[in-house]
């Protein structure tokens, strides 16, 4: 592994800490609220941060509550629930799902 920068490669290999974060939650057990954990592409837990609410509201919505957390912090409580990864700034998210509409002129069919 090499630690140096070069020219073809801009990203050091260790990343740099984020410091404090916008780290979205939900409501909890009680007067509490937990930590929202997501997946990444291929299916790892992690922990995501925003640096600004702007960028949060932009990927999540504008209902979505927050709280601000460190880098560190935000490691140390989700390291146990096994996201060992924190993803910063994510931009791609997945819609929710939801039922396709039925199509209109067509029966559904009811067994009797």
């Amino acid at each position: 592994m090499c630690l140096f920068r070069y020219e073809s490669h801009p990203e050091p290999e260790e990343p740099l800490p984020a410091g404090c974060l916008y780290v979205p939650v939900r409501p909890g057990d009680g007067a509490g609220t937990a930590l929202r954990l997501f997946r990444t592409p291929l299916g790892a837990p992690t922990a995501v941060g925003f640096t600004s609410m702007e960028r949060l509201r932009a990927t999540l919505g504008g209902d979505q509550a927050a709280v601000r957390l460190s880098e560190g912090l935000l490691r140390a409580l989700c390291g146990p629930l096994g996201a060992r990864l924190v993803t910063v700034d994510p931009t791609l998210s997945a819609l929710p799902v939801a039922a396709p509409p039925p199509r209109p002129g067509r029966l559904r069919a009811r067994a009797l």
